[in-house]
């Protein structure tokens, strides 16, 4: 019979329904403010003990807690607003500084829904609050220190086969390499022509010079951009993550800038401290020769550095070991309550600390702490100067400074403990950038924006206000022009509107204002297969056709159009996620989204309803 679904497709349809109110539900739940406490260490538990301090000590400060659980070896403590959120996560984190202290946002799904696999969204950056930074890698320097690298093995490789009369320099674009023969010339040129293809080997010789000129290709050149980019992904993720950020964001824009979302964080200049710098350690022994540091003229094998509040010191050229070979770091005090950082070494590090120490007994060995930043140059007004090539202009700043002067008292190797900090909060940061490693090139930052608790809820609000009057205009339209069909369509389109949530929620996608923007639009488009559909039906009326063969008319005829108009916008969503970024991937998620749930709904599923008022019975007019 004509206008009837067959048994399995009102099945599918009610099963459809059914999950899409089970995942869209967790969202019905407000989530509350909380901080999310862990740790990494096994000396560090987060027990019921633990919970118990932490909850006294917020008594103490008079935040008012909402609740506190243990699971997975975290705590989780809620509160009633961000106001408190805050003020507890700076008194949290200022006291238990052996544990990781992340804001978060704590959903309130009931057990069952969790147990089903319920979960609601996640909120972005701009819902929620937080910080936004575009960061950009000195490519300059990352090929500079692909070319160190490079001379450093090569030199090494023409030495170890005992070509003799050597020297070697870093030109800009290349490395000079001049030796007193051409048989020498000659040889260097076979060994490095062997075991390096992606360089370029040319020859400059004038008198009794004869020169090694060696260029990277121009495909090893991008190699060592992609490398430099990628490696300093990963050291900003691991730097994030020492943080304490639940939810972060950080992701390649093209091939020398990286975006990093932070949500929940508002102290801008500590995350910015963090994030950009480089800092590392070196070891060296002090010079113990007859010449002064107050002396300006520097003695053979010596290098005068400066001392933190003492002036300045004299210490070998030679280096023991530097913080590339640090495998572990942590922040505590020494023996006299002092700030310190507890250091661990790989094999290589801890093999010549310890040759070093068993040579040196009862001699002093300094330790020196480098930290490099880089920064934007900027005019009278505060905006970023940019050179002819369309760069921005920076200034680099590097300090070096001894921090510590310690009497080798005994051999040791891998483990040891550096002092010598200003403070607690110097040693936690010190020990941070230790533990997530040194970025491959320096990045400065080019972008940033900061957005409160207070904004992000207002953008929720709006959003929130934007979905509900778009979605009651359009039943209100369709209810009044179309009737009994208008109310189909209608209801098709709230479920469409469910299914869009559901699915966000089920991908674990993170909404965003153009997420939601989105969502706005597809409430819109959603309407018009419906639209399609019921004007081919009242024209088949028109044309004198009965209501069950309009009807049959209507949906078969109106589908080529539905079809072609949302595939093109599809390939329109998958071409905005392909090529956009951040916002306009949200954006283009929920619409891709929306058109799928959409096509389900205006077609299939008015359709059954349909079928189900009017099928198989004997309908002389349709209210429509």
């Amino acid at each position: 019979m004509m206008n009837q679904y067959p048994a399995w497709k009102y099945g599918l349809i009610i099963f459809v329904v059914l999950f899409g109110l089970l995942f869209a539900m967790p969202n019905l739940y407000v989530s509350d403010p909380a901080i999310q406490v862990t740790s990494s260490k096994a000396e560090f538990k987060v027990d019921e003990a633990f919970q118990k301090k932490v909850t006294e000590l917020l008594q103490s400060i008079q935040v008012d807690v909402k609740g506190s659980e243990l699971a997975d070896g975290q705590l989780l403590v809620r509160f009633k607003d961000t106001e408190s959120q805050l003020k507890a996560s700076d008194k949290v984190r200022a006291t238990f500084t052996d544990y990781t202290v992340a804001l978060n946002l704590a959903p309130t799904t009931p057990d069952w829904l969790k147990g089903a696999g319920g979960q609601p969204m996640y909120l972005g950056l701009d819902l929620r609050g937080g910080l936004h930074f575009l960061m950009e890698v000195d490519m300059t320097a990352a090929i500079a220190k692909s070319y160190l690298e490079l001379d450093k093995e090569m030199a090494r490789l023409i030495k170890k086969n005992r070509i003799r009369g050597m020297r070697h320099t870093i030109r800009a674009d290349h490395i000079e390499f001049t030796f007193k023969t051409d048989q020498d010339r000659d040889a260097a040129y076979d060994l490095i022509h062997k075991d390096y293809e992606q360089v370029i080997l040319y020859e400059s010789d004038a008198g009794d010079r004869f020169a090694l000129n060696v260029k990277q290709k121009e495909a090893a050149i991008r190699e060592v951009k992609a490398f430099a980019l990628e490696q300093n992904i990963t050291t900003l993720r691991n730097r994030v993550n020492e943080l304490g950020v639940a939810e972060p964001i950080i992701q390649r824009q093209g091939d020398e800038r990286v975006v990093v979302q932070l949500p929940g964080i508002q102290d801008s200049a500590y995350a910015k401290e963090v994030l950009g710098a480089t800092a590392t350690l070196e070891f060296r022994m002090v010079y113990e020769g007859l010449q002064s540091a107050e002396s300006r003229r520097v003695p053979a094998g010596a290098k005068r550095f400066k001392r933190r509040g003492q002036g300045e010191i004299l210490l070998k050229t030679r280096v023991i070991t530097t913080g590339d070979h640090i495998t572990f770091a942590k922040a505590g005090v020494d023996e006299n309550g002092q700030p310190s950082v507890s250091i661990r070494l790989d094999s290589i590090g801890a093999r010549e600390m310890d040759r070093t120490t068993a040579a040196n007994l009862k001699k002093p060995m300094a330790v020196i702490f480098i930290e490099k930043k880089v920064k934007i140059k900027r005019d009278k007004d505060g905006k970023p100067i940019i050179n002819e090539d369309g760069e921005y202009q920076k200034r680099f700043i590097e300090t070096k400074e001894v921090i510590n002067v310690a009497t080798i008292q005994g051999q040791f190797s891998s483990r040891f403990q550096v002092t010598g900090l200003d403070s607690s909060k110097e040693a936690s940061r010190f020990a941070l950038l230790l533990r997530a490693g040194s970025l491959k090139a320096p990045m400065y930052f080019i972008e940033e924006r900061t957005i409160g608790p207070s904004l992000g809820q207002a953008n929720i609000d709006k959003g929130r206000t934007s979905v509900v009057v778009g979605f009651v205009l359009v039943l209100i339209f369709m209810a009044v022009y179309y009737r009994a069909f208008g109310l189909v369509a209608n209801f098709a389109l709230t479920l469409n509107l469910v299914l869009i949530v559901a699915v966000l929620s089920l991908l674990q996608a993170t909404l965003t204002m153009p997420g939601i923007a989105g969502i706005v639009l597809t409430v819109g488009m959603a309407v018009d297969a419906n639209v399609l559909v019921f004007e081919r039906i009242k024209e088949e009326i028109r044309n004198g056709s009965s209501p069950q063969l309009s009807i049959h008319a209507g949906y078969e005829k109106a589908l080529s159009t539905i079809a072609d108009a949302n595939i093109t916008t599809l390939l329109a969503a998958i071409v905005l996620f392909s090529f956009g970024t951040g916002a306009i991937k949200g954006f283009a998620v929920t619409l891709a989204i929306g058109i799928l749930t959409s096509m389900f709904t205006a077609i299939m599923g008015t359709r059954a309803i349909i079928n189900f008022m009017y099928g198989g019975k004997s309908v002389k007019k349709l209210n429509i």
